[in-house]
């Protein structure tokens, strides 16, 4: 495998032998349909070339960070954590019926299958965290999962960003670096090369608690076995949480809560004056040029904006008359602007003025979603006795950062 040396290079060759094609182009001499294909290759060599060089760079920035607190979600995973396969189906039916009979109602086997849910068992490890001892127990795998898809359907961030599990909710630091500043130099014969350091700078992830708000479910349903509380419950608590966490994703200040991916954005284009509800051509093709390429071209780059805010994008034309806004005619390939991939997400602003209303880049390079794995459920069963109904109460743990503020821009409507 190359070392980054090789790839930066392998990329100045390529470029050399471009601009060489650009050189001959520009003169009299008529380049030949052989000449032109070498050129466009040697071009896309510098594109791919680049997008390698900035991958390598920023394996090697996060090459500090402690993993081990990082796991895989997956159902290996949680089998495993359970004890096996076996053990994870035994908590699971388990919870099921704790969910609709109530402690009261277990089994000796099922009892004991949930109390590996509680503190000292193998799912929780985070000492003043359980709940097993008031009425509470971690979610199984499957339950887990569906909160998880609900969170994803009212949380655009997710879609986005990157996105890591870690089994428990200690602080962890991550490294942030921007580079893109520093360039290389030509090295005269016989002369000593100059130093660049880099600077890494470093964020803690943290573990907020989010809570679903309490869910009042009525004996009747619980004892109708045709109803499915759990995939009900599931996407109830998922979608409270998800509209929660995306909003703190968003627009989060970072203080007792997540900094949102637009809060501390850095302006790339602002609006002219008269602008404050609105935007040109013109502002997207800077916002775009104000990111820089290796971040555009890592295939990941596009446009995260309020509904509103794209509908008046839509209505934008070019030079030629034609629409930015470009609908798919190919299963798979979503609509773009001018060429670029879009997110519709509901907690960005509004276009008003001074708004950060638009944001362009690649946010998974530039945000970081932390989730813990542990989901908890409190199940109040007296509470609500004489009403006939059991409480339900969830929470989840989660952190975001800007991990990369080089890596997206914003668009700044004017402020008159």
């Amino acid at each position: 495998m190359p070392t980054l040396k090789d790839l930066l290079d392998q990329r100045a060759a390529a470029w050399n032998k471009a601009t060489e094609f650009q050189s001959r182009a520009a003169g009299d001499t008529e380049l030949s349909a052989e000449d032109r294909s070498a050129w466009d290759a040697a071009l896309a060599d510098v594109e791919r070339l680049s997008a390698d060089i900035e991958r390598d760079e920023r394996h090697q920035r996060l090459a500090g960070v402690d993993y081990s607190q990082i796991v895989q979600a997956t159902k290996e995973a949680d089998d495993e954590r359970h004890g096996g396969p076996d053990k994870a189906a035994a908590y699971a039916d388990a919870y099921r019926a704790w969910m609709r009979d109530g402690t009261t109602e277990l089994s000796a086997e099922q009892r004991s299958a949930l109390r590996s849910g509680w503190v000292d068992g193998k799912e929780l490890r985070a000492a003043g965290v359980a709940t097993g001892a008031a009425g509470g127990y971690t979610v199984p795998p499957a339950f887990r999962a569906q909160m998880i898809e609900a969170q994803k359907f009212y949380s655009s961030m997710r879609d986005v960003a990157e996105v890591i599990t870690t089994d428990t909710g200690a602080t962890l630091p991550w490294p942030t670096n921007d580079d893109t500043a520093n360039v290389g130099a030509i090295l005269a014969e016989n002369t000593q090369v100059t130093e660049q350091d880099v600077t890494i700078g470093t964020k803690d992830v943290d573990a907020y608690v989010y809570t679903s708000k309490l869910v009042r479910v009525s004996l009747q349903l619980l004892n109708d076995s045709a109803f499915n509380l759990e995939s009900w419950l599931a996407g109830v608590l998922g979608k409270r949480i998800g509209r929660a966490q995306n909003a703190h994703f968003t627009t989060g200040t970072g203080s007792s809560q997540p900094e949102g991916v637009q809060t501390n954005a850095v302006v790339g284009k602002t609006g002219a004056t008269g602008q404050t509800t609105s935007v040109a051509y013109d502002d997207l093709i800077d916002l775009i040029h104000s990111v820089d390429p290796a971040y555009r071209n890592s295939g990941r780059a596009q446009f995260m904006l309020a509904d509103v805010t794209l509908a008046a994008a839509r209505k934008l034309k070019d030079g030629q008359n034609r629409p930015l806004w470009e609908p798919s005619v190919q299963v798979g390939v979503p609509d773009s602007l001018l060429g670029y991939k879009y997110t519709i997400n509901q907690d960005m602003p509004v276009m008003a003025a001074n708004a950060k209303s638009i944001l362009f880049g690649d946010f998974f390079a530039g945000y970081l979603i932390r989730d813990v794995q542990d989901v908890q459920m409190l199940r109040l069963a007296e509470r609500y006795a004489d009403y006939l109904q059991v409480g339900f109460l969830a929470f989840a743990r989660t952190d975001g950062i800007p991990q990369d503020t080089a890596a997206y821009k914003a668009y700044r409507n004017s402020a008159t």
